[in-house]
Parts: structure tokens; sequence; C-alpha cells
């Protein structure tokens, strides 16, 4: 359906995501994906941590939970096919937000890429519902994608920990409920860093535009959110869209020097997001406006009365052949 893009990730993106929460990183002891699927994102981390570290198992624990009993199965299968031994992964079965089945564990790393826009019950007294409470609001029950981002806020570890999530582009600026959970993160805890806008029409199934978030715990208060505009940078195929290595490098890159580049990225302070209501729409902060040519109006003009002359011309030849036929 049209809602489908959280059923598969593409490599590219996973691999964005793995790169982003790796950076500086030679090992990770404990990783989590919410919704982990088959667990390729999970995967995606530890095989990119190990392209750049010596350890055996350079992501120590992956955990993991997943809704769907025939997925969850595979997820397991898939860690022990691609080498992980059993007593180092933790996959769950269960919904996440309804039954969360980690406790108070906490990540040192978190990727995720949950159900765009899901339905969810929304019960202040569910399990675990201290994972929604701090924030004043719960998320609406139709769209429990913020239910899912103060869920890993919850399990992400306060010293050194990184959260990147994908999420469709109206997490970043709906209003009511959702508003107010995104004032509170950036506002009273500060823990919003970057936001990473893709190319539409990259996921399988669904051309629906989506973006990354990426949140920390040990943020200053005069650290800036970084805005990146990465939704023109792509290859075209066939049917859909995808990145190549030099746009995923670029990405990855650009988020680790903090650098801003025109019409690409920029560095926004607190103030500058306040003044815009908490709304986060990536072309509020990154001008990607391309200045046209200026137009020459005197060669306009010209063009014009020549284009009237020839006109006038064919009307008095078609005329002359009217009247030699007599009407």
């Amino acid at each position: 359906g049209k809602k489908a893009g959280e059923f598969y990730t593409p490599k590219e993106v996973s691999t964005i995501l793995a790169k982003v929460v790796t950076i500086g990183k030679d090992k990770i002891n404990a990783a989590y994906d919410p919704t982990c699927g088959s667990g390729s994102l999970l995967l995606r981390v530890n095989e990119v941590l190990k392209s750049t570290s010596e350890q055996q198992l350079p992501v120590r624990m992956i955990y993991g939970q997943e809704m769907n009993r025939t997925t969850f199965n595979l997820a397991r299968m898939n860690l022990l096919m691609h080498g992980r031994p059993y007593k180092f992964f933790d996959i769950k079965h269960g919904n996440t937000l309804e039954s969360p089945e980690h406790g108070a564990q906490l990540f040192d790393a978190i990727v995720a890429n949950p159900p765009f826009s899901a339905k969810w019950s929304a019960d202040p007294l569910i399990d675990g519902a201290e994972r929604f409470t701090p924030y004043g609001k719960m998320a609406p029950t139709s769209k429990a994608d913020y239910a899912f981002i103060t869920h890993m806020l919850h399990h992400l570890h306060p010293k050194d920990g990184i959260l990147a999530v994908v999420l469709p582009h109206g997490a970043l600026f709906r209003g009511a409920a959702e508003g107010h959970i995104r004032k509170h993160i950036i506002e009273e805890c500060n823990w919003l860093d970057a936001v990473i806008g893709l190319p539409s029409n990259i996921f399988y199934g669904t051309s629906i535009p989506s973006c990354i978030m990426v949140f920390k715990k040990n943020r200053n208060y005069n650290d800036a959110v970084l805005f990146i505009d990465a939704s023109n940078e792509f290859e075209k195929q066939k049917n859909q869209n995808y990145l190549k290595a030099e746009h995923i490098d670029k990405i990855v890159q650009t988020y680790r020097d903090r650098e801003e580049l025109d019409k690409y990225s920029y560095n926004a302070n607190l103030d500058e997001i306040r003044e815009k209501d908490y709304n986060l729409n990536i072309p509020r902060y990154v001008d990607t406006f391309e200045e046209e040519e200026p137009v020459n109006l005197k060669a306009v003009q010209a063009e014009i009365k020549e284009i009237d002359a020839e006109l006038a011309k064919v009307e008095e030849e078609l005329d002359g052949y009217l009247k030699e036929l007599g009407l």
C-alpha cells in the first residue's frame, strides 16, 4: 500500500543510519531497533563498524523487537546466518509501544524505520507509560511517530548514545500534541541534533518523502541543530530514485563536520527554531532557491514586433487567396 515504506529499508538509507550512529566509535556495547523487521538495520550497524574496527564483534550486543511473528523469527535466523552468536543478540516478539520487552535497558546506538504514521492506543496506563508522560501529551492515536521517538529517547544512553530514525516529513511540522512533544524535546531537553531530508521515491512501494531525525542527550544548549537538504541529490532509475555512494558520503561527512554548504545545509540555533514556532520543515532553514537569469525586455519586445510583422504579412497573403477564390 501507499504507507508501506517502512517494511523494507533500502540499503542506501540503512547505510546512512548506520554511519551516523557510529561516527567516532570503534565499538558499541549495545545497539537497538524497536521495529527491527528482519534485522537488516542492526546488521548494517555491525557491518559499518566492522569495516573500521579490529573487534570481532564491534557491536557486542544487538537488541530488537518485532511485532510480526514470522518476521521476528526471520530476524533471529538472519542474525545467526550472518555469524552473530545466539548469546550476543536479544530479539523479542511483541508490540514495542504497547508491550515493551527491554525494560529500563539503555543503548549506545538506536536505529529505526518505524511504520509511518501508524495507529496506536495512546493509553497512558499501558506498560511502561513513563516513556511518554514526561512530555506533557501523548502522541495522537492516528499517528504513532512521536510515540516511537519518545520510546527510543527513553532507552537512549545519556552520555554518548545516538539515535537515528526514518520518519515521514509530517513529523517535522505537524501541530497539536505532536507539536507540543516536538517543542519539549527541542526547548526543554535540547536532544534534537540534526534533520536530514531524503529524496522522494526511494522506498519500495511508496513515493512518500521521508527524513532522518538524529537525537543525542549530551548536547550543550548552545549547540545548533543541523539541517541537511539532500532531497535533490540522487540518481534516477526506471521506477524509483536511489542514492549513490557519493551522495551517502556527502550526507555523512556534512553531518560529522556540521558543515554549512550553500543550498544544502545550515546550522540553526535555538532562537531561530523558536521564531519558527518549532516547525522543522527543512526549506525554512535551507534556502534552495535558484535565481533565474534576468530577462532582456528590449530583446523580447523586438522579437514580439518581428512576430507581429510576420503575422500581418501572413494574414495579408491569406486575404489575397480568399479574394481569388471569391470568398
